[in-house]
């Protein structure tokens, strides 16, 4: 089991704030998150495998210094402090809404100007049952010039109530945050308390999370890919992945009482118990549903049809993916080596190597490429996490009721954070930070130079969450 890495909590004067976190980036930390605390301040974490610090400064006159001249990906969490505190942040210009919706298009688009140029508003009401999200895109003709999106349509307040709220009930508010990434958004809080806390999972519990958090990446990866064969119309490649994702999700029934596997995650225990007959039932549902992935996908490649719309459509460059601060499959299709697997010390992992593409050339082959080859990697993990039956497991140590602790977890879409306030057994402050909000500027980018058409294939090979933003 790799070391714990150790927590730092460091304020910093308002004039060293862009110079401290430029240092730690130097030194070799990745950006984590940017957040407003309970008291009014700013606050930035920063980690790598040994260490992760927590800076926080005090806004001047209602400013702080702005890192997105360092920090491309604080881009929107600045935006977001702005609109739910007013605090300002020098050298972010103009610094557009991003919850706040004016009723005037030019205070929250981008300006594009030029012969032939015009826009064309989607959403946010659309045609499925997906949630609100309105897409403003910049056009000549088909080509996209850029892509402004417009989300946070619904304000669900779970982080206001979290705050004064009790460990428990932090979590279930969290586990609302996106269903489709409930155990992901839990498994982060829950860290992110017991290491305020001080406190360490033993291996039963290191090794039941784990489990619930590849059973969720499988579902996932196989809807995703469906869902990108549904955005060139190929119903025989969507249906027959939807197939393989109501298998996934009935083991996650069986296993654990829930397809969406609501109610796994606890604060400091877990309670889940498969016993030998249901871990072999287990390992051979999940070869099944791997072998059949990979000849599904062998049928969908050898489509010529499907190859050719796949191929430079939406492509997400390297440097644009690594200024945006892209994550999660979306980053490593584009060349970004950054897997929150590969330094988890509080799950099991112990010696994970992140798959990566045969090209990282950015498109939505890559993408969805990429989740052939983690899907393969996903059902080693989970064959080998119940090769023996699963027991209940607990924390070990942890004294401290008071303090900041940091939960970071690798989710299907990418690196999720929690930041948690704890005070007297209370949690005083809650920030969730998902991969999907991370990753919605690198599918705005990836739009760019692509035709109108292609928008619900590229958008498809992302399957960013909606709701995660709307916490």
């Amino acid at each position: 089991m790799t070391a714990v890495p150790i927590t730092e909590a460091v304020a910093v004067d308002g004039w060293r704030w862009h110079d401290r976190v430029a240092g730690l980036l130097d030194d070799g930390l990745r950006f984590v998150s940017l957040s407003g605390t309970p008291d009014g301040d700013v606050r930035c974490v920063l980690a790598d495998p040994e260490r992760t610090v927590v800076l926080t400064t005090a806004p001047a006159g209602g400013r702080v210094a702005s890192i997105i001249d360092i920090v491309g990906a604080a881009g929107w969490d600045e935006r977001e402090i702005h609109d739910r505190t007013g605090i300002g942040f020098e050298g972010h210009e103009p610094l557009r809404p991003l919850l706040r919706h004016p009723s005037a298009t030019s205070d929250w688009t981008t300006p594009v100007a030029g012969a032939d140029v015009h826009d064309v508003a989607v959403g946010p009401t659309h045609a499925g049952i997906i949630e609100s999200g309105h897409f403003r895109f910049h056009v000549v003709g088909e080509r996209i010039l850029l892509l402004d999106p417009q989300l946070f349509y619904k304000h669900r307040g779970l982080e206001a109530a979290a705050a004064g709220a009790s460990p428990e009930l932090a979590l279930r508010l969290a586990q609302r945050a996106c269903a489709a990434c409930a155990v992901t958004n839990t498994v982060a809080v829950a860290q992110a308390i017991e290491d305020a806390r001080g406190a360490m999972p033993d291996a039963e519990l290191r090794r039941a999370r784990t489990l619930l958090l590849e059973l969720e990446r499988l579902y996932n990866h196989v809807n995703d890919i469906g869902a990108v064969c549904a955005g060139i119309g190929f119903a025989m490649g969507n249906m027959a992945f939807a197939e393989l994702k109501e298998r996934a999700q009935r083991l996650n029934a069986t296993l654990t009482g829930h397809r969406f596997l609501f109610g796994t995650v606890a604060v400091g225990t877990s309670e889940l118990e498969i016993d030998a007959a249901a871990a072999a039932g287990a390992r051979t549902t999940v070869a099944g549903i791997g072998a059949d992935a990979a000849a599904l996908w062998a049928d969908v490649h050898r489509n010529r049809t499907a190859r050719t719309r796949f191929r430079g459509a939406g492509t997400l460059a390297h440097a644009d993916a690594l200024a945006l601060g892209a994550c999660g499959p979306a980053g490593r299709a584009s060349g970004i080596d950054d897997d929150a697997r590969v330094a988890s010390p509080r799950l099991w992992y112990d010696g994970f190597a992140a798959a990566r593409p045969e090209a990282p050339t950015g498109d939505v082959a890559a993408r969805i490429g990429l989740r052939v080859l983690e899907i393969v990697a996903c059902c080693a993990i989970i064959d080998d996490l119940v090769s023996a039956p699963i027991t209940p497991g607990r924390v070990r140590g942890g004294n401290v009721d008071v303090g900041t602790g940091v939960g970071v977890v690798e989710s299907p879409r990418g690196r999720t954070a929690a930041i948690v306030d704890v005070h007297a057994g209370t949690i005083t402050g809650m920030h969730l930070r998902t991969g999907s909000y991370a990753n919605w500027p690198a599918l705005a980018a990836a739009c760019t130079g692509a035709i109108l058409p292609d928008f619900p294939l590229i958008n498809k090979s992302f399957e960013l969450c909606y709701a995660c933003v709307d916490r």
